[in-house]
């Protein structure tokens, strides 16, 4: 309720003089003031309406806005913050020694889709799992039909699946430019370039990371953006790997093997040539890896670098080389062959060579018995510190991210008797690599040789070595390795490698054979490791090569014959004869010692020397 002011009394005693009511007036005047006051908050509140009209229409207008450009743009794939790394999807090339591409960026496509814009999702499926039979159906009707907004189907498509997912015509369907990494040769090389995969994605560039081989060994360098896109050039020839594979699968299928390796080095620089191993597999399209079983049974497998194997007779060449350089023996030195025992264990050679051979021939023959007799005399320790400085105790330092897995199995303890057994090849496993790099030291005069796979003048890396002596260290005395190279030349002229005498190339080798061991105990009765340690031409040394075959046997005889002589040696020489040409070695004259030519087929002979 309003108070009503009190009047004062000289203002009604004056509206009396003037003949008006004062009632009268009072109430005018409380008429006029109350409808003042109405007025007033009338505009008050058509102010604040009309803000918050404003603020209103503009809050609309915003939401309205960003909605439209939501609609507008195309979807990403959830991301982190703005922190988050840029996407480099450029990577460089691959070449080998000549400049020829093992690995580059292709411009592709990937595909995905916007359910919401999608005009008969089910229909567009039906369509899709014909151009991508590997499509799960159900799952992919799920997707486009659950209120999804965002769907991956193929994160690289081919142009022609491009065209065929065009031809659909759902708007829901879009392509996102990315590139992608291609192997333009296949198979070839496959364990050295290893692979790549897409790391961080968006629709339109994915980051091509490295997941074995040299890709990931080499990751960062290849995206790095200051090499200004220079490629990685290894040291491999892609002509002579390509020759290299096809003989090796030719003659693991000739020998029915399980699987084959083959190691082609240069003797002065350590430089791989080659290097292949089998089975294999597409880096485009990599396989999943092996995840129980024998992981040597997996085509991702590289038995070059990873396979450790007793390696058998090829080891005697050390036992020797030792021998020499401690003037223990020289090549005609004459040493018992007669049976031998050794605390509890008999030693035995395939054949009785009599009383005595000369240490040249227990390399001719490969004879186990002569071998340990050598071993006695160096003594374990001594043995041990050689084999140490030719790199046979740690991985080799090559340049592929599973180098370190390649761990050498040494004896525990290294006994008298363990020394005796490792100077022939037993008790020790290595991998092929090892091998090659230890022939080359020995080819290279005696100082030591370290693999690579990096071309001369690229980026190699820091070698951190163990027990290793340093590249170009003087591991064996000249004068030393000379002989020893003779003694292999003896070997392939009227030994067990005489299968691997290539016409014109003075090819120097040492066979080995050495029966698998089983996981279960022991050793199995069939199965063997047989291998091909050479080096070409011998007159000047230029290259090592050491090729294995995993369970070989040749059945073109009356029993199976698995020993080197007749397995690995004549796929060895088949490789010899193939890639000299390729790698610019001009056939010498022909000389006494030379026997024709050995093509690569099964011999009907019956027996060979053991190694």
């Amino acid at each position: 309720m309003m108070r009503t002011p009190l009047r004062p009394l000289a203002r009604i005693l004056k509206a009396r003089e003037r003949g008006e009511n004062p009632d009268a007036i009072e109430r005018e005047n409380r008429r006029l003031r109350g409808e003042a006051s109405r007025d007033h908050a009338r505009q008050r509140a058509e102010g604040r309406l009309l803000v918050m009209s404003v603020l209103f229409l503009a809050a609309f207008m915003t939401v309205g806005l960003r909605m439209g450009s939501f609609a507008a743009a195309r979807p990403e794939e959830p991301q982190t913050d703005g922190a988050a790394p840029v996407i480099y999807s450029q990577r460089a090339d691959i070449v080998d020694d000549k400049g020829r591409v093992l690995a580059t960026n292709l411009l592709t496509h990937a595909l995905y889709a916007q359910p919401p814009l999608m005009i008969d999702p089910v229909g567009t499926v039906d369509k899709l799992v014909k151009i991508f039979p590997d499509l799960d159906r159900d799952r992919l009707i799920k997707d486009f039909t659950g209120g999804r907004k965002f769907v991956w189907i193929k994160k690289r498509i081919s142009p022609e699946q491009m065209q065929a997912v065009h031809d659909i015509g759902d708007p829901g369907l879009l392509f996102g430019p990315r590139e992608m990494r291609l192997y333009p040769n296949g198979h070839l090389a496959a364990h050295v370039l290893g692979g790549a995969r897409y790391g961080t994605e968006g629709v339109n560039s994915a980051e091509i990371l490295g997941v074995a081989g040299i890709e990931k060994e080499y990751d960062k360098w290849l995206r790095d953006p200051a090499n200004d896109g220079k490629p990685l050039k290894l040291s491999l020839d892609l002509t002579v790997q390509a020759a290299m594979e096809d003989v090796l699968a030719g003659g693991m299928k000739l020998m029915n093997a399980k699987g084959a390796t083959a190691v082609l080095m240069r003797v002065k620089t350590g430089e791989i040539v080659s290097m292949a191993s089998l089975p294999d597999f597409d880096p485009n399209d990599r396989p999943a890896p092996l995840l129980k079983g024998d992981p040597s049974d997996s085509p991702l497998f590289n038995r070059a670098v990873q396979g450790m194997y007793e390696l058998g007779s090829t080891f005697k060449i050390f036992a020797v080389s030792q021998a020499l350089q401690m003037g223990l023996v020289t090549p005609d030195t004459q040493i018992d062959t007669q049976p031998f025992r050794f605390g509890g264990f008999t030693i035995h050679d395939f054949h009785n060579y009599g009383k005595t051979l000369s240490v040249t021939n227990i390399i001719v023959h490969s004879s186990n018995i002569g071998t340990a007799r050598i071993v006695q005399k160096i003594g374990p320790e001594a043995q041990r510190e050689f084999l140490g400085k030719l790199g046979l105790l740690e991985p080799t330092p090559v340049e592929l991210i599973e180098a370190p897995t390649g761990r050498p199995i040494l004896p525990k303890p290294w006994s008298e008797m363990a020394s005796m057994t490792i100077g022939y090849g037993h008790g020790l496993a290595d991998s092929p690599l090892h091998l090659a790099a230890a022939y080359a030291t020995m080819a290279n005069d005696g100082r030591r040789v370290l693999p690579t796979l990096i071309a001369q003048g690229g980026p190699r890396r820091p070698v951190k070595q163990e027990y290793g002596a340093p590249e170009g260290a003087q591991v064996i005395r000249p004068d030393v390795a000379r002989k020893v190279l003779a003694m292999m030349r003896a070997v392939v002229t009227r030994g067990t490698a005489s299968y691997g005498n290539v016409e014109g190339y003075q090819v120097a080798a040492k066979t080995g054979t050495a029966d698998k061991p089983n996981p279960q105990g022991g050793y199995y009765d069939k199965k063997v490791i047989s291998t091909f340690a050479g080096i070409f031409p011998v007159t000047n040394p230029q290259y090592v090569l050491i090729l294995t075959l995993d369970e070989p046997s040749d059945t073109s005889g009356k029993i199976p014959r698995r020993t080197a002589g007749w397995t690995a040696v004549p796929v060895a020489a088949e490789a010899i004869r193939r890639v000299a040409p390729l790698l610019g070695l001009r056939p010498e004259a022909k000389t006494p010692d030379v026997l024709d030519g050995i093509q690569l087929v099964k011999s009907s002979g019956d027996g060979k020397d053991d190694e």
